[in-house]
């Protein structure tokens, strides 16, 4: 996928070698690589700003993205004749196999997924770099240590480069010559090499235990790690709206999977602004049991259901590990299943354009937040209705959920926007309390001995509450909470969920008041009411889809057609789509590529596709 838009500002700086304030590139435009253990974001000229080593949630090894070049990078560019030249970007296929050109010179990057690597616990991640044309291209390879916090020394080695004081961090590079240049508490390795004797293979090892051993050749690599990406993509089930955007949606999703767990991740990095300059800024390498159980939902809907077999066994893991009931979890965790480290700050960095400050571990895992529940409902109930059947431990799993709602659901939290301020009783919370109660009753039928007469009493009782104090007279809607007039987009899921029939008069009202609040040109804020945090924020993009959603529901299709077609223009030029969207400018903002952005971009499709759209015709009805 290729979509060209006016960028605010070019690339690559005069002298055509690197660019310095590649940190500044849009957030939307960087490309991710993946290896379902690590992600590492690539700028459109082949520049990674962005890798955690040995895991996504692990320490920065490269974090220009968040500072400068001085936190770290890995850079190939042409030398000299074409450097001035804007590079073109885009992925083999259906795959995560990235490859960058300039008219001499074309860079292929991957992180190995062959030979089943991703489903391998941390701690071998191979980086791999192609570069082949003719001419010179330059080399810069800036490693930097947690997020250059720690002194970083390189030694040259035979046949590459050695991190001195890093355990098993290699640069395997035959044929290149190195020289080592200090940066302060730092070193980089530079190299030119003369690409009309040969392509040449950089190769990062991180975690190996046998330097040199030998291994396939890349080209055998390459075509291994494209197979894992497009063999998977072709068993999805793509619908006929925007199959192109919803293939790299789908995979983009997948590269969030944390192979050796199930974990889902809520995107790739930590701290991009939620708007320039402003303090909003969190770290997002986590799995939200929310997040991820929706990205399930939406890959599941595909008709691939190994994402949700595989979190959810994550989240029994969880609950075992951690010897917590459903009732106690907290609403995120690490790949791994364990609690989060306490949220600090990296006062060393000062963040994507100067965006401070720089967070790791996320605060929000200590919250209350009751919707967690739901979304884990509603894809075991999605799991059954595909399968037909529904495995015991699932079952248990759901029962054990309703348990949770019933004994919390008239308690305040911090809902789904994690709120660092007083709980309120959230109307979407109670809803997705609701939606607990109603999945585990219509999931009843798939499993022996699954009528419990007692859920329909709790569901009733949930939603008599819903409707009693969630919907406002005086607004016209339901509002954010029970206590008061402001309004949140994600009482559009009053509707979209089924509390209430999509042709109930209360759901086209609460859409038409949302859209009227909320909506600023293309896109729709969560919310504008106080929340405890200082600073501005973007439109969110999956409220955006969920209010095309909204418009699907109430039959107001044009309107429909015409937000998804602006809502796809949001993604960068290889279809990556970030958390939110400045209004005005249409620059992406926040963490990247966002899990919820690209599951919405997966519904919406679905939903159009269900509602009798034609794809590249948004004026006609069905």
């Amino acid at each position: 996928m290729n979509r060209s838009r006016e960028r605010p500002a070019d690339l690559l700086e005069d002298s055509g070698v690197v660019p310095i304030e590649s940190h500044t590139v849009p957030i939307e435009d960087h490309s991710v690589l993946s290896d379902q253990r690590c992600a590492a974001l690539v700028t459109p000229n082949a520049r990674i700003t962005w890798l955690c080593v040995p895991r996504i949630d692990s320490p920065a090894l490269f974090a220009e993205l968040l500072d400068g070049p001085e936190a770290g990078h890995f850079s190939i560019t042409p030398l000299r004749d074409d450097a001035d030249t804007k590079p073109t970007q885009t992925y083999l296929g259906s795959t995560l196999v990235l490859q960058t050109f300039w008219p001499t010179l074309r860079v292929t990057d991957y992180l190995d997924c062959s030979d089943g690597q991703p489903h391998e616990t941390a701690g071998r991640t191979q980086l791999i770099r192609h570069i082949e044309g003719t001419g010179q291209a330059r080399v810069v390879f800036a490693p930097r240590l947690d997020f250059g916090r720690f002194r970083t020394r390189i030694q040259i080695r035979d046949g590459g480069l050695e991190v001195a004081n890093a355990a098993n961090l290699l640069l395997e590079a035959d044929g290149v010559d190195w020289m080592i240049e200090d940066h302060g508490m730092h070193q980089t390795a530079v190299a030119e090499i003369d690409l009309n004797k040969g392509p040449v293979t950089l190769e990062m090892l991180y975690g190996a235990t046998s330097p040199g051993a030998i291994r396939p050749s890349e080209l055998e690599r390459r075509e291994q790690t494209a197979r894992f990406w497009s063999d998977w993509a072709d068993r999805l089930q793509v619908p006929d709206v925007e199959p192109e955007s919803v293939c790299r949606s789908a995979l983009t999703l997948k590269a969030l999977c944390y192979g050796p767990t199930g974990a889902i991740l809520a995107a790739a990095t930590t701290s991009l602004p939620e708007f320039i300059g402003g303090v909003r800024n969190w770290d997002y390498r986590y799995c939200w049991i929310r997040d991820a159980a929706m990205s399930a939902s939406a890959l599941t809907r595909l008709g691939s259901t190994t994402e949700a077999v595989d979190l959810l066994d994550w989240l029994l893991a969880v609950i075992e590990t951690n010897d917590v009931n459903p009732d106690q979890l907290a609403p995120l965790y690490t790949v791994e299943g364990q609690p989060l480290p306490p949220e600090e700050t990296i006062e060393e960095l000062s963040g994507y354009a100067n965006s401070r400050p720089v967070r790791v571990g996320n605060a929000a895992c200590d919250q209350l937040q009751l919707d967690v529940f739901g979304s884990v409902s509603e894809l075991i109930h999605q799991l059954a209705s595909a399968n037909g059947a529904l495995p015991a431990k699932y079952w248990r799993l759901l029962e054990n959920l309703v348990e949770a709602v019933e004994q919390r659901w008239m308690e305040p939290d911090q809902g789904m926007w994690e709120i660092r301020s007083a709980p309120r009783h959230h109307t979407n919370s109670k809803l997705m309390c609701w939606l607990t109660v109603d999945r585990a009753v219509r999931t009843g039928p798939y499993v022996d001995d699954g009528d419990r007469p007692h859920w329909i009493d709790l569901r009733e009782r949930i939603r008599d509450d819903i409707l009693a104090n969630g919907w406002n007279d005086q607004v016209g809607a339901f509002t954010t909470a029970y206590d008061g007039t402001d309004l949140d987009a994600s009482v559009l899921a009053i509707g979209l969920f089924g509390l209430i029939e999509r042709d109930d008069p209360r759901f086209a009202a609460t859409v038409a008041a949302v859209e009227k609040s909320l909506r600023h040109n293309e896109t729709l804020y969560r919310y504008k009411h106080d929340d405890g945090i200082s600073g501005a924020e973007g439109g969110f993009n999956l409220m955006t889809s969920w209010l095309i959603d909204a418009k699907i529901a109430i039959g107001d299709l044009d309107e429909a057609r015409a937000l998804f077609e602006s809502y796809i223009a949001l993604a960068g030029p290889t279809g990556l789509i970030p958390e939110e969207v400045d209004p005005t400018t249409q620059q992406g903002l926040g963490n990247h590529p966002q899990a919820y952005s690209h599951l919405g971009l997966i519904n919406n499709a679905c939903n159009l596709a269900q509602a009798g759209a034609t794809a590249g015709h948004p004026s006609k009805d069905p």
